[in-house]
């Protein structure tokens, strides 16, 4: 049980860090345009 206590906020700080992540990655434009990414990668 005293294991939760230490293991809970750890996660919730965890999961807090991607999700932080993810919306700046979304607001610098990372996910904008993955097509013309695909395109421009060479076909091997």
């Amino acid at each position: 049980m005293t294991s939760l206590y230490l293991l809970i906020p750890l996660s919730i700080g965890l999961v807090s860090l991607a999700a932080g992540v993810f919306i700046v990655a979304i607001r610098k434009g990372q996910f904008d345009d993955l097509d013309r990414q695909q395109q421009r990668m060479p076909d091997e």
